[in-house]
């Protein structure tokens, strides 16, 4: 029939496991992200944006890309980019192709920045999310984590 109680939908299995889910997710990225701010000088966000534009190679991606990727507003991933600059991370150039776009790059700065936390970042990942499983659990949990990432991502309506 149903949940009919706060105590049965406190309970129910799936509140449960998304409810863990998201507790261990925002713990992570708590801890993940303090050490990359300890260690490089950068918050998670700023390395996820640096790891995406690092993607994009020497053909730069456009501001609205970064959002989408981010799920930001244009305006927010500007901000967030306008500091990154400041920092010498990142560097903002018109598009070639389409003077009124703006490409973002990796500066040399930005390069040295990414490998360095990311090898902070795989370290951290391999000790706090990885070795606490079984590791014959481990690539089905990193696929099925693929496919719930995918799912929402579609759901999401576009950003423009």
């Amino acid at each position: 029939m149903g949940i009919t109680t706060a105590k049965e939908a406190a309970y129910d299995p799936r509140v449960l496991a998304f409810g863990r889910m998201m507790g261990a997710a925002n713990r992570l990225e708590y801890l993940l992200g303090r050490a990359l701010e300890a260690e490089c000088g950068i918050s998670h966000l700023m390395f996820e944006v640096l790891l995406i534009v690092g993607r994009s190679g020497a053909a730069g991606m456009s501001m609205r890309a970064i959002a989408q990727e981010q799920v930001l507003t244009t305006g927010g991933a500007t901000r967030l980019v306008d500091r990154m600059t400041t920092l010498d991370l990142v560097v903002r150039s018109s598009d070639p192709q389409d003077r009124r776009m703006q490409l973002v790059r990796l500066t040399a700065r930005g390069e040295e920045t990414t490998v360095r936390a990311a090898r902070v970042h795989v370290e951290n990942i391999q000790r706090l999310f990885l070795d606490p499983l079984p590791a014959d659990h481990r690539d089905r949990f990193a696929q099925d984590l693929r496919t719930l990432s995918h799912s929402a991502r579609d759901a999401l309506p576009k950003l423009r």
